[in-house]
């Protein structure tokens, strides 16, 4: 009777080593990062289109558009594949175009193939890797996003924002002090907002919320399929702190 935990202690080591030692014949998950810089006028127009992943838009006070996206595997490979890592990666493609001094284009695109990873993917929408996008825009620019699965935060932004995601959540930091009209409808999920307005059910399982502050006023138009969306205020200090950094940039 004494003898089975003495058995029973090696082979549930024996078990776990591969875990806790890892697989000499893995490599980590690859990674790409990129940055682009463009002057840009201070109150034009950014269109964001087929993003997906997470998207981090941050106002800042210099005449010029930053973008930095990273792009990654969510998983580890085996020695053997590392160039089908990077040809995944490299069927990836963030792409900034500036047709005019005051409105820019920043398409995200993916070649359509049939991946060896598994489970199998087809399709540029279903390819395994992972995105993140940090944009630095001038602050009072009016930002357009069309967004796919994912994460979508605008903070500091005073230009309009019209925004849409068919997954996720969307997340919109705005100055305390600021007069807002907002538009904002779930198909499924929540609507919070730390600022005034009116909140109406949607077939049971969506949110609508708006309000109508009078003119003029920052136009917030916001969609979401399944997922949240989020107003929030930023902190007197901490936009002071965040002027602080632009400058020092």
């Amino acid at each position: 009777m004494h003898l089975r935990p003495a058995f029973i202690v090696p082979s549930v080591a024996l078990l776990l080593a591969p875990a806790l030692f890892g697989d000499e014949n893995l490599r980590p998950p690859a990674k790409v990062t990129s940055t682009q810089r463009l002057d840009f006028g201070p109150a034009g127009s950014i269109h964001v289109n087929a993003s997906r992943g997470d998207l981090y838009v941050e106002a800042w006070d210099l005449p010029v558009v930053e973008l930095n996206v990273t792009r990654f595997l969510p998983f580890e490979y085996a020695i053997g594949q590392a160039q089908r890592a990077k040809q995944e990666l490299d069927a990836v493609k963030v792409t900034a175009e500036q047709k005019t001094p005051g409105d820019l284009d920043i398409v995200t695109t993916a070649s359509a193939h049939l991946a060896l990873w598994w489970p199998p993917t087809w399709g540029p929408n279903r390819n395994p890797v992972r995105l993140e996008y940090h944009v630095h825009v001038p602050r009072a620019s009016r930002i357009e996003i069309h967004h796919g699965i994912g994460l979508v935060s605008v903070s500091g932004v005073t230009g309009d924002i019209d925004a849409t995601c068919r997954r996720g959540d969307i997340v919109l930091w705005l100055p305390e002090s600021g007069n807002y009209a907002i538009d904002a409808k779930n198909k499924l999920g929540k609507v919070s907002s730390d600022f005034e307005g009116r909140s109406h059910e949607q077939f049971l399982v969506g949110q609508k919320f708006a309000n109508a502050n009078a003119s003029p006023a920052q136009h917030l138009h916001l969609r979401m399929g399944f997922g949240g969306i989020t107003f929030k205020p930023i902190l007197p200090e901490s936009e002071a702190d965040r002027t602080l950094g632009s400058a020092a940039k």
